[in-house]
């Protein structure tokens, strides 16, 4: 498998469980939702943590990774639901 397609698969890994994370904490979801609303939060959580120079004193990348994403996905849940309402 090339390296590439290990990387997507790790990220696309990283953001099901991060989506999955924010959906039992906001409540609500799907494995489709957990997914998109994950990726998009790995995204928007490493933007923000850089923003406000946050770094996360934890010593494993993986957590430190699942965890930034889990904080930009339940930015971005709540963003949604004040958008939907």
């Amino acid at each position: 498998m090339s390296p590439e397609i290990t990387s997507l698969l790790i990220f696309l890994g990283i953001g099901l469980v991060a989506g999955w994370i924010a959906s039992l904490i906001l409540g609500g979801g799907g494995l489709l939702r957990n997914l998109i609303v994950g990726v998009i939060g790995s995204v928007v959580g490493a933007y923000l943590l850089t923003l406000a120079k946050v770094e996360l004193p934890i010593g494993n990348a993986l957590v430190s990774q699942i965890v930034t994403a889990t904080i930009g996905a339940i930015v971005v849940l709540l963003i949604a639901r004040l958008i939907t309402k």
